[in-house]
C-alpha cells in the first residue's frame, strides 16, 4: 500500500511497484485518515508511507500498520534528516529511502521488507544495544504500555487513579528519556515491540503514582 499526498509521486511509485514482477499495489491513500481507513480493509504486506501527510505524520499510520498481521512499514521520504530516521526506526519501520533512490531500489526495498529482512540498522536509526526503556520509572512504563493500548491522558487517569496532570508529567518524562517528540511516536513504539515480547517491568502488577 503506498501512503503519499502528491499524486504524481504517489502514483509513480505505484507504477514502480506494480511493473515488478511478484509485487503489487493493493491500495493507495493520500492522507493519514484515509490510510487508516483503508489499511484494515486491504491488509497489505508492505506499507510504503510519507513522513509528512497534510493531516499528520506517517508515524501515525505505521503505528496503525503495526497493529495488522505481518505488515511491515518502509518510509519514502524527501527529507533527509537525521531526527525522522530515528523517529522511524523507533515506530517501527523496516526500511528508510529518500525519494531521489531509483525505482528500482525502492522495489528491491518493498521485496526485503516483505520478506522479513529490516534495512534499518541500530547505528542508522540511533539506537544503542540497551532498551530505550531502561531509564522510565515503574510509573512510566506503565503509562506508556496504556499509550500503546489507545488510551487518552485522561483515560490512562482515570484507568491508574491519578490525576490528569500526574499523567501528562509522566508523558513528557518518558518521551524526553526515550529521545520522543510525540505521543504518537511512544505508541508507535510500543506496537512495534509487544511482538518481541516487551512488557512494562512491574513485579507487583499494581504501580504506585
Amino acid at each position: 500500500m503506498v501512503v503519499d499526498d502528491h499524486e504524481v509521486v504517489r502514483r509513480g511509485v505505484a507504477e514502480v511497484i506494480d511493473r515488478t514482477e511478484g509485487l503489487s499495489v493493493v491500495g493507495e491513500a493520500a492522507t493519514v485518515a484515509e490510510a487508516l481507513r483503508r489499511l484494515p480493509l486491504v491488509a497489505p504486506q508492505v506499507l510504503l508511507v510519507d513522513l509528512q501527510l497534510p493531516d499528520g505524520t506517517g508515524l501515525d499510520v505505521i503505528a496503525a500498520a503495526n497493529k495488522l498481521t505481518d505488515c511491515r512499514s518502509v518510509v519514502l521520504t524527501s527529507f533527509e534528516d537525521p531526527d525522522a530516521l530515528r523517529a522511524a526506526g523507533a515506530a517501527g519501520a523496516r526500511a528508510f529511502l529518500l525519494k531521489t533512490v531509483r525505482g528500482d531500489d525502492i522495489a528491491e526495498a518493498v521485496r526485503a521488507v516483505a520478506a522479513g529482512r529490516s534495512l534499518m540498522t541500530r547505528a542508522s536509526i540511533g539506537q544503542s544495544e540497551h532498551d530505550p526503556t531502561e531509564k522510565l520509572t515503574p510509573s512510566e512504563r506503565r503509562v506508556l504500555e496504556l499509550i500503546g493500548d489507545g488510551l487518552s491522558n485522561r483515560e490512562i487517569g482515570e484507568t491508574l487513579g491519578v490525576a490528569e496532570k500526574t499523567v501528562k508529567n509522566h508523558v513528557t518524562g518518558l518521551l524526553a528519556k526515550m529521545s520522543l517528540q510525540r505521543r504518537t511516536q511512544a505508541a508507535a513504539w510500543v506496537a512495534g515491540h509487544r511482538g518481541g515480547g516487551w512488557r512494562p517491568r512491574s513485579e507487583t502488577g499494581k504501580e504506585h503514582l
